[in-house]
């Protein structure tokens, strides 16, 4: 099938939402081990680099009582979770990758379950009181279907962390380097549209991820996410240009704006 595409890079469409079931399957496939095949995931020095950057935009934002039935959603070694342990008392991990399976983290059990090519979750109805999906729906075709499925999985009063690139990240008909083959990002009024739309009601909504900042301290070898001071400095710079909501930016000007968009969301 042939698309145009401008309208997928206007950021007025998601480009993958209309896709078959048979080109889901081959993204699937595409997909599968990509994340896991670039070279600074290696599975014996597990590295999270979003630590602050979820507790500023997320964590804090949630109650404080303990969560019985937690899922990641492509949580991968599921070092996000290292902050909650102590209140997490049955944590599922849904990855399609071998790389990441573990029985524990750092000591509490880890169940890992394979998703399916289709969207649909294994689980059922109104399953966990927490779901994180933190950078993953860029890398899955159908995000309408898969966003539905989260609030289905979710219970009633319980709560979804999302955060996802809100630009094209480049031209995805073409290689580019330390992305995988299939990942594109979600325009963000897009992205707003489809939260609503599968019912979720919005308790805190970010931007983050201030692209210019960020490239600067990681070339020094600093982590700014795991940092206090250089997460919330991202985050004076994301809101003095929270108005460049142009998706797919290739100009060094256009490219000054914040580059995703976290999400607090409860049902």
């Amino acid at each position: 099938m042939i698309r145009p595409m401008d309208e997928f890079f206007s950021g007025r469409k998601l480009y993958g939402d209309d896709f078959t079931p048979q080109e889901i399957e081959a993204w699937y496939r595409d997909e599968q081990e990509g994340y896991a095949s670039l070279s600074h995931n290696d599975a014996r020095t597990p590295v999270y680099v979003y630590h602050y950057l979820n507790w500023l935009h997320g964590f804090r934002h949630l109650p404080g009582h303990d969560f019985a039935d937690v899922l990641g959603v492509g949580s991968a070694f599921g070092e996000e979770f290292t902050p909650l342990l102590p209140r997490i008392k049955s944590l599922s991990i849904l990855d399609p990758s071998d790389h990441y399976v573990r029985e524990r983290i750092h000591g509490v059990p880890v169940r890992y379950v394979k998703p399916s090519s289709s969207g649909m979750m294994p689980f059922p109805d109104q399953t966990f009181d927490l779901i994180t999906c933190l950078g993953v729906l860029h890398h899955i075709p159908n995000v309408s279907l898969v966003m539905s499925e989260l609030f289905r999985c979710l219970k009633s009063g319980g709560y979804a962390l999302v955060r996802e690139p809100i630009v094209s990240l480049g031209d995805w008909r073409k290689p580019r380097p330390a992305l995988t083959k299939r990942e594109r990002g979600i325009p963000a009024l897009l992205l707003d549209e489809l939260i609503v739309k599968a019912g979720f009601r919005v308790v805190q909504r970010t931007e983050c991820m201030f692209p210019a900042l960020a490239r600067v301290f990681l070339k020094s070898g600093i982590l700014p996410y795991n940092n206090k001071l250089l997460t919330r400095l991202d985050r004076f710079f994301s809101l003095l240009t929270r108005r460049n909501l142009l998706y797919h930016r290739q100009s060094f000007l256009q490219k000054l704006g914040p580059s995703s968009i976290y999400y607090v969301l409860t049902r």
